[in-house]
């Protein structure tokens, strides 16, 4: 054993990763690659009652403010072909006490599985298969609900009630046609609110509540292509008008391998901006483990032979590294053999292959991070006569790496056997998991990734024929696509800066209505995508309080420079008159020949020189009283006459 350098081996000694950053990669690096992503976009829909019972939805609580308390133990069960779900397993080795805040409004007894499910709500079910038909999806024929099992708790029955809507569909990215594999209605999970060590706690109000999942093929070739069908579908399910906005509302799941590699999900992504950069991130991630992979393929041949060791660690010897593991109760020594100056190899910016370790360590045994160090740490604390001393418990040799490993006692055995396992699993390469996106665009380990074992049949539910009224009924009643409002925005001129914000408030018909009734196409989209969303930022929108404003203007004959602030402030102000917004924004009611009038008081009054000077001032001045009174460009040709 020996503290070794990341760049042993074989491993390139220069940039053994071949990392680049998002802003320097093209095309062609994720084409080496062989980048893959696929989508799973999870919407709320705003329904009055939840999916599967009558509760209301929509109403949150904060996450002190509850009427009960339920603790849980989750535990496996068989499937219908007598297998456990690998997840399952995962779940159940952390010995998690799961609390639920329970506020009596908005949870009943079918959320802990006392009550039958109620009958499917119709209306999400109509909301589902509009979305279905707009993703051009073949809708299916009978609504059959299985049930999806679900071990970490986020749901207190332990499975979710799921059922596929549409099938076979297609979405426009990058100038091509991605598939849709599928569209389901399913209910949402609890909202948590902490995990630390055995303790995992959810608030139920957003449990049960209708939500979609549309889910593309793997056909997406770049982290900016992912983005974009991220978009594309968030664009397509607010153009109904029927889905929830805000944090939460929506939740991507992206799916990324490269070529060797496998799919690894990156889960509940919160904003679609963070996605190029963790897909980005996690194609080097999979690079890196698959160089790590061929290393020890290399060093150590057949990885059936392999063999690593442990042993315990306390009193003396543990106050010996007192330093690190201090306070903790117990501690294990563990020999990784032919992993010397692996553990050190940088997998992402800021992170190594030792967190690999480190992030099952506070995941499955539930120790929460710092959980170890390892000899190939050159920043560690422990001088390297300790790493050697501690190497030599575990019959440990140069080409070995040393973990140290501590927590409480109760943990230590699953700590071990986690460690093992993921030090098995990296010659495999890249392991099935959900990894959690952080902010700075890399990912922590979740858990292991789902398989087909945790899916069966609900028997509690009926099949659910779809009618083909219905769904013709809802055919005629279908929006504009977003591909034809695109189109519109582009074809008005409308500023750049605008279309996403418009197509994301779903705000296009609105802006439709408006041009429809006189206004410029581009002063329309001004008005919504730039003083709208400056004043309002991701608050909710009236269309109505918009249309009234622009409406009670034009029946007084106010110019239309009055809206960029009358049309915010109706919107703040719901509650106000139009007279009472005239009176905040300080207009003055005043004729053409006062305006005139007063241009030419200030023209004799002004003892500025210079011509343009001299414009801009007289225009400064006379701007307040013919604001909303005549047009701003009227008045500057009457400045430009005045002042010849």
């Amino acid at each position: 054993m020996k503290k070794a350098d990341a760049n042993s081996g074989n491993l390139d000694s220069h940039n053994p990763l071949g990392y680049v950053t998002r802003r320097d990669a093209t095309a062609d690096t994720y084409r080496g690659l062989g980048f893959r992503c696929g989508l799973e976009v999870h919407q709320q829909l705003r329904t009055k009652k939840k999916l599967f019972c009558r509760c209301p939805a929509g109403i949150y609580q904060d996450g002190a403010d509850y009427d009960a308390q339920l603790v849980r133990h989750m535990r496996p069960t068989l499937s219908e072909f007598g297998e456990y779900d690998g997840t399952a397993l995962m779940e159940y080795k952390t010995k998690k006490n799961i609390i639920y805040r329970i506020k009596g409004e908005t949870a009943c007894t079918y959320d802990i599985d006392d009550t039958p499910p109620f009958a499917v709500n119709r209306e999400a079910l109509g909301i589902a298969i509009e979305v279905a038909l707009l993703l051009e999806t073949s809708l299916v024929g009978e609504l059959h609900i299985t049930r999806k099992q679900y071990l970490d708790g986020s749901i207190p029955t332990g499975f979710q009630r799921t059922a596929i809507i549409g099938i076979d569909g297609r979405i426009p990215v990058a100038g091509k046609r991605v598939g849709v594999r599928q569209l389901s209605v399913e209910e949402d999970s609890c909202r948590e609110v902490s995990d630390v060590g055995h303790e995992r706690i959810y608030t139920t109000d957003r449990l049960g509540m209708p939500l979609i999942e549309t889910v593309t093929e793997p056909e997406l070739l770049t982290p900016d292509e992912a983005a974009e069908g991220a978009n594309y579908i968030r664009y397509l399910t607010r153009s109904t008008g029927h889905v929830n906005v805000g944090i939460g509302a929506a939740r991507e799941d992206v799916n990324v391998s490269i070529e060797g590699g496998t799919r690894v999900e990156i889960k509940g992504v919160q904003h679609i901006r963070w996605i190029p950069e963790l897909t980005h991130n996690e194609a080097f991630r999979q690079k890196a483990l698959l160089l790590v992979r061929d290393e020890l393929e290399r060093r150590e041949g057949d990885p059936k032979t392999w063999a690593p060791k442990h042993a315990p660690l306390s009193g003396a010897d543990l106050a010996a590294v007192a330093p690190t593991a201090a306070g903790e109760s117990s501690a294990a020594v563990i020999c990784l053999p032919g992993f010397s100056g692996l553990l050190a190899f940088p997998t992402n910016p800021g992170c190594s292959f030792a967190d690999e370790f480190s992030d099952r360590l506070k995941v499955i045994a539930c120790i929460e991070k710092p959980n170890m160090a390892h000899s190939d740490d050159g920043t560690s604390p422990l001088p390297r006569a300790t790493w050697q001393k501690l190497g030599k418990r575990v019959g440990a040799t140069e080409k070995d790496a040393v973990l140290l490993v501590w927590g409480p006692a109760a943990d230590l055995p699953t700590a071990i056997e986690t460690v093992i396992e993921r030090g098995r699993l990296a010659f495999a390469g890249v392991p099935n998991e959900t990894r959690k996106g952080l902010p700075n665009g890399t990912t922590i380990f979740e858990r292991v990734l789902p398989g087909p074992d945790r899916m069966y049949p609900d028997t509690d539910s009926s099949p659910i024929p779809i009618e083909e009224d219905a769904i013709e009924g809802t055919r005629a009643r279908l929006p504009q696509s977003v591909e034809a409002r695109q189109a519109l925005l582009r074809a008005w001129g409308a500023p750049e800066d605008t279309h996403a914000y418009l197509l994301r408030r779903n705000l296009c018909p609105l802006a439709e209505e408006l041009v429809a009734s006189g206004m410029e196409p581009i002063a329309a989209t001004t008005l919504l995508g730039h003083d709208v969303r400056h004043a309002m930022g991701d608050r909710e929108i009236d269309p109505a309080r918009v249309r009234w404003a622009v409406d009670a203007a034009r029946e007084r004959a106010l110019t239309s420079d009055v809206l960029p602030v009358l049309a915010p402030l109706a919107l703040r102000e719901p509650a106000s008159s139009f007279d009472e917004l005239l009176t905040r924004a300080e207009y003055r009611r005043a004729a053409e020949k006062d305006v005139k009038a007063e241009i030419r008081r200030e023209v004799k009054r002004s003892d500025v020189r210079r011509p343009e000077a001299r414009h801009r001032a007289i225009m400064g001045h006379v701007r307040a009283m013919a604001w909303g009174n005549v047009p701003l460009a009227q008045v500057a040709a009457w400045v430009e006459e005045a002042t010849r």
